[in-house]
């Protein structure tokens, strides 16, 4: 079985303003974005279980309470592993996380920059990261591009989590999309730290670059620390495992590098719940 470390819930209304905004520029004025749990329980039903995140990026509109995604999760609390999100820039982002974490039953903390507009390695978030690691629970990160005009771009390189790494070695952290478009500095980040790992979510949409990612991370001996993950519902797990197991076929009668099918397999079955420690 597979597991799908990197799933959305999003409930009517909780995709609103300069994120709303985005999506219909990108993607049409007819596009919404909607995961309810029915939605998504029957999209991950193929799946061992999966990582299901809130969202509270008040900044551009991106609201998924952690009482929606733990609400949720508590129904199948074996499969399903909900993580809490804070605005870093919340006075009482520390206090809100920590109460999510022993009074929600969640599992981990949400974070993404371009978003929620902050600057990840600034000081003053660093009591964030050490309550995650005293609590013992991972952060994944949205650390990458995003077609929203309000975010903060150059908050979302990879490389700004290095600090972080240094100063919390115990703290595990996943880097979402493989830190799209940085992807070799992603691979770089992950491969110094122990405690890091980063996922291949929504890279099936742009084959060239995920063909390039999945090379590079076995040039850098880096595939053990590659998560599965989907992105649902913007990426499906049957449309990412099928985008994985047919990596190659753009470079067929070429001498291009082959993405090795024991890559591929070994990502498809990563045990990220004993990785992650749940």
């Amino acid at each position: 079985m597979i597991f799908d470390s990197h799933t959305h819930l999003f409930g009517p209304g909780m995709c609103s303003g300069p994120t709303e905004a985005a999506i219909k520029r990108a993607w049409g004025p007819d596009m919404e974005i909607l995961a309810t749990p029915e939605m998504h329980e029957e999209a991950t039903a193929g799946c061992s279980g999966s990582i299901v995140l809130a969202m509270a990026a008040y900044a551009t509109g991106l609201v998924v309470p952690n009482e929606y995604v733990a609400e949720y999760c508590a129904k199948d609390s074996g499969r399903r592993f909900g993580f809490a999100s804070v605005d870093p820039n919340d006075p009482d982002a520390v206090v809100k996380f920590e109460t999510a974490i022993r009074e929600l039953n969640l599992k981990g903390l949400k974070l993404g920059p371009i978003y929620q507009n902050f600057y990840p390695d600034a000081k003053e978030h660093f009591p964030l990261y050490a309550k995650a690691e005293e609590l013992g629970v991972p952060i994944l990160w949205h650390q990458g591009t995003s077609f929203v005009p309000e975010g903060y771009l150059d908050a979302s390189r990879p490389a700004m989590l290095d600090p972080i790494a240094r100063a919390f070695p115990k703290l595990k952290m996943i880097v979402a999309h493989m830190g799209h478009p940085w992807i070799d500095e992603c691979i770089s980040l992950v491969r110094k730290h122990p405690n890091l790992y980063m996922d291949v979510s929504a890279l099936g949409s742009r084959p060239w670059q995920f063909y390039n990612a999945l090379v590079s991370a076995q040039e850098y001996g880096s595939v053990h620390k590659i998560l599965f993950g989907s992105d649902y519902p913007f990426f499906t797990p049957d449309r990412m495992i099928d985008a994985l197991r047919s990596i190659n076929e753009q470079v067929e009668g070429t001498k291009l590098p082959r993405v090795l099918d024991e890559t591929v397999e070994s990502i498809l079955h990563r045990d990220t719940p004993t990785i992650l420690g749940f």
